[in-house]
Protein backbone atom coordinates (compact mmCIF):
# COMPACT_ATOMS: atom_id res chain seq x y z
CA UNK A 1 0.00 0.00 0.00
CA UNK A 2 0.92 3.95 -0.51
CA UNK A 3 1.26 6.57 2.26
CA UNK A 4 -1.89 7.12 4.13
CA UNK A 5 -2.99 9.91 6.16
CA UNK A 6 -4.86 10.70 9.25
CA UNK A 7 -6.27 14.08 10.54
CA UNK A 8 -6.55 14.66 14.06
CA UNK A 9 -9.18 17.21 14.27
CA UNK A 10 -9.26 17.92 18.33
CA UNK A 11 -9.95 21.83 16.93
CA UNK A 12 -12.17 20.70 14.15
CA UNK A 13 -11.51 20.97 10.62
CA UNK A 14 -11.64 23.35 7.87
CA UNK A 15 -10.86 23.57 4.11
CA UNK A 16 -7.58 25.93 4.57
CA UNK A 17 -6.59 24.19 7.96
CA UNK A 18 -6.44 20.68 5.68
CA UNK A 19 -4.78 22.55 3.32
CA UNK A 20 -2.05 24.09 5.46
CA UNK A 21 -1.76 21.05 7.65
CA UNK A 22 -0.83 19.19 4.14
CA UNK A 23 1.58 22.00 3.15
CA UNK A 24 3.56 22.06 6.91
CA UNK A 25 3.71 17.99 6.30
CA UNK A 26 5.96 18.79 2.85
CA UNK A 27 3.47 19.27 -0.03
CA UNK A 28 5.11 21.91 -2.14
CA UNK A 29 3.22 24.81 -2.51
CA UNK A 30 4.06 25.88 -5.43
CA UNK A 31 3.47 22.32 -7.00
CA UNK A 32 -0.33 22.76 -5.36
CA UNK A 33 -0.91 26.39 -6.49
CA UNK A 34 0.29 25.22 -10.35
CA UNK A 35 -2.78 22.43 -9.93
CA UNK A 36 -4.98 24.52 -8.76
CA UNK A 37 -4.29 27.54 -11.40
CA UNK A 38 -5.35 24.76 -14.00
CA UNK A 39 -8.96 25.75 -13.27
CA UNK A 40 -10.56 28.71 -15.22
CA UNK A 41 -10.59 30.93 -12.50
CA UNK A 42 -8.79 34.00 -11.86
CA UNK A 43 -8.05 37.03 -9.60
CA UNK A 44 -6.89 34.99 -6.52
CA UNK A 45 -3.32 34.85 -4.51
CA UNK A 46 -2.12 33.00 -1.73
CA UNK A 47 0.00 33.17 0.74
CA UNK A 48 1.25 31.06 3.81
CA UNK A 49 2.51 32.21 7.12
CA UNK A 50 4.24 30.45 10.46
CA UNK A 51 1.93 30.95 12.99
CA UNK A 52 2.07 29.71 16.36
CA UNK A 53 -1.19 28.06 17.79
CA UNK A 54 -1.05 27.18 21.56
CA UNK A 55 2.94 27.19 21.25
CA UNK A 56 2.55 24.65 18.61
CA UNK A 57 4.20 25.69 15.45
CA UNK A 58 2.00 25.77 12.62
CA UNK A 59 1.44 26.86 8.44
CA UNK A 60 -1.32 29.48 8.15
CA UNK A 61 -2.72 29.61 4.62
CA UNK A 62 -4.34 32.85 3.23
CA UNK A 63 -6.17 32.84 0.08
CA UNK A 64 -6.98 36.01 -1.03
CA UNK A 65 -9.36 37.21 -3.56
CA UNK A 66 -11.09 40.29 -5.04
CA UNK A 67 -15.23 40.83 -4.06
CA UNK A 68 -17.22 39.00 -6.70
CA UNK A 69 -20.93 39.28 -6.91
CA UNK A 70 -20.87 36.05 -8.82
CA UNK A 71 -23.06 32.97 -6.92
CA UNK A 72 -21.83 29.59 -8.38
CA UNK A 73 -23.84 26.68 -8.59
CA UNK A 74 -22.66 22.83 -8.06
CA UNK A 75 -23.06 22.31 -11.88
CA UNK A 76 -20.75 25.50 -12.29
CA UNK A 77 -17.89 24.52 -9.94
CA UNK A 78 -18.17 20.73 -11.37
CA UNK A 79 -17.34 22.02 -14.82
CA UNK A 80 -14.67 24.08 -13.59
CA UNK A 81 -12.94 21.46 -12.30
CA UNK A 82 -13.50 18.90 -14.99
CA UNK A 83 -12.06 21.58 -17.37
CA UNK A 84 -8.87 22.05 -15.37
CA UNK A 85 -7.55 18.81 -16.69
CA UNK A 86 -6.36 17.71 -13.26
CA UNK A 87 -4.78 14.03 -12.30
CA UNK A 88 -8.05 11.65 -12.09
CA UNK A 89 -7.41 11.03 -8.42
CA UNK A 90 -6.97 15.20 -7.91
CA UNK A 91 -10.43 15.80 -9.98
CA UNK A 92 -12.40 12.76 -8.56
CA UNK A 93 -11.85 14.00 -4.34
CA UNK A 94 -12.48 17.43 -5.63
CA UNK A 95 -15.39 16.16 -7.31
CA UNK A 96 -16.19 13.66 -4.36
CA UNK A 97 -16.25 16.97 -2.07
CA UNK A 98 -18.14 19.35 -4.00
CA UNK A 99 -20.97 16.91 -4.28
CA UNK A 100 -21.18 16.02 -1.58
CA UNK A 101 -21.87 19.69 -0.40
CA UNK A 102 -24.49 19.74 -3.13
CA UNK A 103 -26.27 16.69 -1.69
CA UNK A 104 -26.78 18.20 1.88
CA UNK A 105 -27.60 21.77 0.38
CA UNK A 106 -29.81 20.59 -2.30
CA UNK A 107 -31.77 18.45 1.03
CA UNK A 108 -31.62 21.40 2.85
CA UNK A 109 -32.94 23.58 0.25
CA UNK A 110 -35.56 21.39 -1.73
CA UNK A 111 -33.46 21.72 -4.44
CA UNK A 112 -31.44 19.13 -7.29
CA UNK A 113 -27.93 19.21 -6.53
CA UNK A 114 -26.39 20.37 -9.63
CA UNK A 115 -28.77 23.83 -9.60
CA UNK A 116 -27.65 24.25 -5.90
CA UNK A 117 -26.24 28.07 -5.43
CA UNK A 118 -23.02 28.00 -3.31
CA UNK A 119 -22.40 30.94 -1.10
CA UNK A 120 -19.38 30.96 0.89
CA UNK A 121 -17.95 27.52 -0.71
CA UNK A 122 -19.10 28.79 -4.39
CA UNK A 123 -16.18 31.45 -3.68
CA UNK A 124 -12.62 31.37 -4.73
CA UNK A 125 -10.84 31.04 -1.59
CA UNK A 126 -13.26 27.71 -0.86
CA UNK A 127 -12.50 26.49 -4.33
CA UNK A 128 -8.61 27.05 -3.87
CA UNK A 129 -8.36 25.48 -0.50
CA UNK A 130 -10.93 22.19 -1.69
CA UNK A 131 -8.92 21.73 -4.93
CA UNK A 132 -5.58 22.72 -3.00
CA UNK A 133 -5.77 19.58 -0.42
CA UNK A 134 -6.82 17.60 -3.21
CA UNK A 135 -3.73 18.47 -5.32
CA UNK A 136 -1.86 18.79 -1.55
CA UNK A 137 -2.94 14.56 -1.01
CA UNK A 138 -1.40 13.61 -4.22
CA UNK A 139 1.57 15.33 -3.90
CA UNK A 140 2.32 13.47 -0.48
CA UNK A 141 0.90 10.22 -2.40
CA UNK A 142 -2.02 9.96 0.31
CA UNK A 143 -4.27 7.16 -1.27
CA UNK A 144 -6.27 6.43 1.75
CA UNK A 145 -7.48 9.38 4.28
CA UNK A 146 -8.56 8.62 7.81
CA UNK A 147 -9.77 11.09 10.91
CA UNK A 148 -10.02 11.31 14.26
CA UNK A 149 -13.24 12.20 15.98
CA UNK A 150 -14.66 15.38 14.39
CA UNK A 151 -14.61 18.58 17.00
CA UNK A 152 -17.30 21.15 16.85
CA UNK A 153 -18.12 24.53 18.63
CA UNK A 154 -21.72 25.65 20.04
CA UNK A 155 -23.61 29.28 19.76
CA UNK A 156 -24.25 30.89 16.61
CA UNK A 157 -22.24 31.75 13.23
CA UNK A 158 -22.86 34.45 10.80
CA UNK A 159 -23.62 32.86 6.89
CA UNK A 160 -24.81 34.51 3.86
CA UNK A 161 -28.02 32.70 5.06
CA UNK A 162 -27.91 35.02 8.30
CA UNK A 163 -27.27 33.41 11.73
CA UNK A 164 -27.07 29.83 12.01
CA UNK A 165 -26.54 27.51 15.00
CA UNK A 166 -22.89 26.53 15.68
CA UNK A 167 -22.17 23.62 14.09
CA UNK A 168 -24.01 24.61 11.12
CA UNK A 169 -26.77 22.22 9.74
CA UNK A 170 -24.54 21.57 6.67
CA UNK A 171 -21.85 20.76 8.79
CA UNK A 172 -24.04 18.31 10.99
CA UNK A 173 -25.19 16.74 7.86
CA UNK A 174 -22.17 15.92 6.63
CA UNK A 175 -20.84 14.50 9.43
CA UNK A 176 -23.87 11.90 9.81
CA UNK A 177 -22.34 8.69 10.77
CA UNK A 178 -19.24 10.33 11.58
CA UNK A 179 -17.99 10.32 15.41
CA UNK A 180 -17.97 13.84 16.63
CA UNK A 181 -18.01 16.05 19.72
CA UNK A 182 -18.53 19.38 21.26
CA UNK A 183 -16.57 21.81 22.72
CA UNK A 184 -17.63 24.85 25.55
CA UNK A 185 -16.09 27.12 22.17
CA UNK A 186 -18.30 29.65 20.17
CA UNK A 187 -16.28 29.72 17.41
CA UNK A 188 -17.14 27.42 14.21
CA UNK A 189 -14.26 24.97 14.53
CA UNK A 190 -15.29 22.57 11.88
CA UNK A 191 -16.72 24.10 8.41
CA UNK A 192 -18.98 22.79 5.68
CA UNK A 193 -15.87 22.29 3.24
CA UNK A 194 -13.75 21.20 6.05
CA UNK A 195 -16.64 18.35 6.96
CA UNK A 196 -17.07 17.74 3.12
CA UNK A 197 -13.57 16.91 2.79
CA UNK A 198 -13.72 14.18 5.44
CA UNK A 199 -17.25 13.21 4.47
CA UNK A 200 -16.43 12.71 0.74
CA UNK A 201 -13.10 11.17 1.16
CA UNK A 202 -12.53 9.95 4.70
CA UNK A 203 -12.11 5.54 4.72
CA UNK A 204 -12.48 5.62 8.45
CA UNK A 205 -12.57 7.77 11.52
CA UNK A 206 -10.53 6.46 15.25
CA UNK A 207 -7.40 6.66 16.60
CA UNK A 208 -4.30 7.05 14.16
CA UNK A 209 -4.16 3.90 12.34
CA UNK A 210 -0.84 1.55 12.70
CA UNK A 211 1.63 3.62 10.53
CA UNK A 212 5.89 4.39 10.06
CA UNK A 213 5.35 7.79 10.22
CA UNK A 214 6.96 9.63 7.52
CA UNK A 215 5.63 13.45 8.10
CA UNK A 216 3.34 15.67 10.39
CA UNK A 217 2.15 19.08 9.98
CA UNK A 218 -0.56 21.61 11.39
CA UNK A 219 -2.74 23.59 9.84
CA UNK A 220 -4.23 27.23 11.45
CA UNK A 221 -7.15 28.28 12.18
CA UNK A 222 -7.52 32.29 11.88
CA UNK A 223 -7.44 33.39 15.29
CA UNK A 224 -6.04 31.95 18.72
CA UNK A 225 -8.52 29.85 21.01
CA UNK A 226 -7.82 30.25 24.51
CA UNK A 227 -6.88 27.17 26.34
CA UNK A 228 -7.11 25.01 22.75
CA UNK A 229 -4.59 25.21 19.93
CA UNK A 230 -6.74 26.40 16.79
CA UNK A 231 -5.12 23.77 14.26
CA UNK A 232 -5.64 20.82 12.54
CA UNK A 233 -3.05 18.00 12.71
CA UNK A 234 -2.05 15.80 9.90
CA UNK A 235 0.12 12.42 10.08
CA UNK A 236 1.21 11.14 7.14
CA UNK A 237 2.65 7.04 6.65
CA UNK A 238 3.23 3.98 5.19
CA UNK A 239 0.92 1.13 6.90
CA UNK A 240 2.60 -0.94 8.87
CA UNK A 241 -0.10 -4.01 10.53
CA UNK A 242 0.09 -6.33 7.42
CA UNK A 243 -1.70 -8.88 8.89
CA UNK A 244 -4.67 -6.90 9.63
CA UNK A 245 -5.34 -4.91 6.17
CA UNK A 246 -6.95 -1.38 6.52
CA UNK A 247 -10.31 -1.07 5.58
CA UNK A 248 -10.57 -0.30 1.71
CA UNK A 249 -12.42 2.62 0.53
CA UNK A 250 -16.07 2.50 0.38
CA UNK A 251 -17.61 2.66 -2.72
CA UNK A 252 -21.71 1.97 -3.86
CA UNK A 253 -22.58 -0.75 -6.41
CA UNK A 254 -25.85 0.12 -7.98
CA UNK A 255 -27.70 -1.94 -10.32
CA UNK A 256 -31.14 -2.46 -12.50
CA UNK A 257 -32.64 -4.77 -14.27
CA UNK A 258 -34.14 -3.96 -17.53
CA UNK A 259 -35.87 -6.01 -20.56
CA UNK A 260 -37.50 -3.08 -22.31
CA UNK A 261 -34.45 -1.09 -23.87
CA UNK A 262 -32.37 -1.28 -26.66
CA UNK A 263 -28.41 -1.48 -27.02
CA UNK A 264 -28.37 2.21 -27.89
CA UNK A 265 -30.25 2.78 -24.63
CA UNK A 266 -27.87 0.81 -22.33
CA UNK A 267 -24.70 2.16 -24.34
CA UNK A 268 -25.98 5.87 -23.50
CA UNK A 269 -26.91 5.24 -20.10
CA UNK A 270 -23.64 3.59 -19.42
CA UNK A 271 -21.75 7.43 -20.75
CA UNK A 272 -24.66 8.96 -18.77
CA UNK A 273 -23.55 7.10 -15.83
CA UNK A 274 -20.20 8.24 -16.19
CA UNK A 275 -20.56 11.84 -16.71
CA UNK A 276 -22.29 11.52 -13.62
CA UNK A 277 -19.27 10.96 -11.53
CA UNK A 278 -19.59 6.91 -11.32
CA UNK A 279 -15.95 5.46 -11.31
CA UNK A 280 -17.18 2.40 -13.69
CA UNK A 281 -20.39 1.85 -15.58
CA UNK A 282 -21.02 -1.74 -17.22
CA UNK A 283 -23.93 -3.73 -18.90
CA UNK A 284 -23.90 -7.70 -18.27
CA UNK A 285 -26.97 -9.45 -20.26
CA UNK A 286 -29.11 -12.09 -18.24
CA UNK A 287 -31.90 -14.36 -18.85
CA UNK A 288 -35.19 -13.02 -16.55
CA UNK A 289 -38.37 -15.17 -15.94
CA UNK A 290 -40.13 -16.55 -18.75
CA UNK A 291 -36.93 -16.56 -21.00
CA UNK A 292 -36.90 -12.63 -21.44
CA UNK A 293 -33.37 -11.77 -22.62
CA UNK A 294 -32.31 -8.48 -20.49
CA UNK A 295 -29.53 -6.29 -19.35
CA UNK A 296 -27.77 -5.29 -16.01
CA UNK A 297 -27.06 -1.92 -15.98
CA UNK A 298 -24.70 -1.41 -13.07
CA UNK A 299 -22.24 1.44 -11.87
CA UNK A 300 -19.84 1.80 -9.30
CA UNK A 301 -19.69 5.29 -7.10
CA UNK A 302 -18.33 6.88 -4.34
CA UNK A 303 -21.31 6.76 -1.49
CA UNK A 304 -21.75 10.71 -2.04
CA UNK A 305 -22.64 10.69 -5.12
CA UNK A 306 -24.97 7.50 -5.10
CA UNK A 307 -28.35 9.23 -4.71
CA UNK A 308 -27.10 11.26 -7.66
CA UNK A 309 -25.77 8.56 -9.76
CA UNK A 310 -28.91 6.61 -8.82
CA UNK A 311 -30.99 9.17 -10.21
CA UNK A 312 -29.12 8.98 -14.05
CA UNK A 313 -29.67 5.13 -13.95
CA UNK A 314 -33.42 4.73 -13.18
CA UNK A 315 -33.68 8.00 -15.53
CA UNK A 316 -31.59 7.12 -17.97
CA UNK A 317 -33.13 3.24 -17.92
CA UNK A 318 -36.55 3.50 -17.40
CA UNK A 319 -36.24 1.32 -14.49
CA UNK A 320 -38.78 1.24 -11.34
CA UNK A 321 -36.06 1.08 -8.75
CA UNK A 322 -32.61 0.34 -7.95
CA UNK A 323 -30.72 -1.50 -5.58
CA UNK A 324 -27.38 -0.95 -4.13
CA UNK A 325 -24.93 -2.26 -2.09
CA UNK A 326 -22.13 -1.22 -0.26
CA UNK A 327 -18.57 -2.61 -0.65
CA UNK A 328 -14.70 -1.77 -0.55
CA UNK A 329 -11.98 -1.43 -3.14
CA UNK A 330 -8.61 -1.17 -2.91
CA UNK A 331 -7.37 0.99 -5.85
CA UNK A 332 -3.55 0.59 -6.57
CA UNK A 333 -0.96 3.40 -7.55
CA UNK A 334 -0.46 4.87 -10.82
CA UNK A 335 0.09 8.47 -12.07
CA UNK A 336 -1.13 10.31 -15.37
CA UNK A 337 0.95 12.65 -17.49
CA UNK A 338 1.02 14.13 -20.85
CA UNK A 339 2.42 13.78 -24.14
CA UNK A 340 2.06 15.66 -27.48
CA UNK A 341 1.68 14.04 -30.68
CA UNK A 342 1.15 16.09 -33.88
CA UNK A 343 1.65 19.40 -31.36
CA UNK A 344 -1.75 18.14 -29.44
CA UNK A 345 -1.40 17.46 -26.22
CA UNK A 346 -2.37 13.90 -25.12
CA UNK A 347 -3.09 12.18 -21.50
CA UNK A 348 -1.60 9.03 -20.59
CA UNK A 349 -1.90 6.72 -17.44
CA UNK A 350 1.35 5.32 -16.15
CA UNK A 351 2.01 2.53 -13.95
CA UNK A 352 5.43 -0.19 -13.27
CA UNK A 353 5.38 -1.86 -17.64
CA UNK A 354 2.20 -0.33 -18.57
CA UNK A 355 1.44 2.96 -20.42
CA UNK A 356 -2.32 3.31 -21.63
CA UNK A 357 -3.54 6.02 -23.41
CA UNK A 358 -6.50 8.24 -22.90
CA UNK A 359 -8.95 7.39 -25.17
CA UNK A 360 -10.99 10.27 -25.64
CA UNK A 361 -7.56 12.53 -26.00
CA UNK A 362 -6.09 9.61 -28.69
CA UNK A 363 -9.86 10.41 -30.77
CA UNK A 364 -9.69 13.48 -30.44
CA UNK A 365 -6.75 13.93 -32.54
CA UNK A 366 -6.83 11.53 -34.36
CA UNK A 367 -9.94 13.30 -35.74
CA UNK A 368 -8.05 16.33 -35.78
CA UNK A 369 -5.13 15.46 -37.56
CA UNK A 370 -6.25 13.05 -39.92
CA UNK A 371 -4.21 10.12 -38.70
CA UNK A 372 -6.09 6.28 -37.74
CA UNK A 373 -6.82 6.34 -33.68
CA UNK A 374 -3.96 3.12 -33.54
CA UNK A 375 -1.32 5.33 -34.68
CA UNK A 376 -2.11 8.57 -32.38
CA UNK A 377 -1.66 5.44 -29.41
CA UNK A 378 1.47 4.46 -31.16
CA UNK A 379 2.73 7.40 -31.39
CA UNK A 380 1.99 8.97 -27.41
CA UNK A 381 3.35 5.88 -26.11
CA UNK A 382 6.64 5.84 -27.89
CA UNK A 383 6.59 9.89 -26.94
CA UNK A 384 6.29 8.83 -23.31
CA UNK A 385 9.23 6.27 -23.43
CA UNK A 386 11.20 8.72 -25.24
CA UNK A 387 10.86 11.63 -22.15
CA UNK A 388 10.94 8.97 -19.52
CA UNK A 389 13.00 5.78 -20.15
CA UNK A 390 12.13 2.90 -18.05
CA UNK A 391 14.39 2.01 -15.28
CA UNK A 392 14.79 -0.43 -12.61
CA UNK A 393 11.34 -2.35 -12.15
CA UNK A 394 10.14 -2.02 -8.71
CA UNK A 395 9.62 -4.85 -6.17
CA UNK A 396 6.70 -3.35 -5.29
CA UNK A 397 5.28 -1.76 -8.14
CA UNK A 398 1.25 -1.08 -8.50
CA UNK A 399 -0.90 -1.80 -11.25
CA UNK A 400 -3.79 0.23 -12.60
CA UNK A 401 -6.77 1.48 -10.92
CA UNK A 402 -9.42 -0.67 -9.58
CA UNK A 403 -12.39 -0.61 -10.97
Amino acid sequence: MGSIAWFHCFSGIAGDMALASLVDAGADLDEVLAMVRRLPVSGWTVEAHAVQRSGIAATRIDVRAGDSPVVRTHGHIAGMVEEGRLPRRVRDRALATFAALAEVEGRMHGRHPSQVHFHEVGGIDAIVDVVGTCAALELLGVERIYASPVATGLGMVRTAHGMLPNPAPAVVELLKGVPTYGREVTVELTTPTGAALLAANASGYGPMPAMTVEAVGFGAGSREIDGLPNATQVVVGVPTDEAAPLPGQPVTLLEVNVDDVTGETVAHAVAALLEAGAHDAWVTPILMKKGRPAYTVSALCDPALASQVARVLTAETGSLGVRGTTLERWPRVREETEVEVAGLPVRVKVSPGRVKVEHDDAARVARRAGVPLREVVFRAEAEFRRLDPPGPVRADGAGDEAG
